[in-house]
């Protein structure tokens, strides 16, 4: 049987924007795709940028207005250093800062910004955790 990849969509208003924002200013390796799609790999999963009607209407729902800031994409790095760098990097590309990297009581450290379509990040560092390839 083969290895499946989970893969996470994110309804944007304006590919090609969201994709730069990822690919620029986060450094996510982008793959090839048609113009109306953008897919990033990661590490054991995916990435997909969609327009936020097009994947409501492929959903069968209403689109909406923005996200709403009901859940949390986590992003695991492997240091406390990381977790500032990319945290900047995403603010200097247009992300708007949630809440300062910070240390947290049990050992972890980690920063929130939003992207530019207001989905939700955790840039996190956990020395408990491995992030790296299996």
């Amino acid at each position: 049987m083969k290895p499946r990849i989970s893969m996470i969509t994110l309804g944007v208003a304006n590919v090609a924007r969201a994709a730069g924002f990822y690919e620029q200013g986060l450094g996510f390796p982008r793959m090839d795709a048609p113009p109306e799609v953008a897919f990033f790999t990661l590490n054991g999963s995916w990435l997909g940028l969609y327009g936020r009607e097009a994947l409501a209407n492929d959903a069968g729902i209403p689109a909406p207005a923005s996200s709403s800031g009901a859940f949390t994409l986590a992003h695991n790095v492997e240091s406390e250093p990381e977790v500032e760098r990319l945290v900047g990097e995403a603010v200097a590309a247009g992300a708007t800062l949630l809440k300062a990297p910070y240390r947290l009581e049990w050992g972890g450290y980690c920063g929130y910004f939003s992207d530019l379509d207001g989905h939700v990040w955790e840039i996190a560092y956990n020395p408990a955790f491995w992030v790296g390839p299996e």
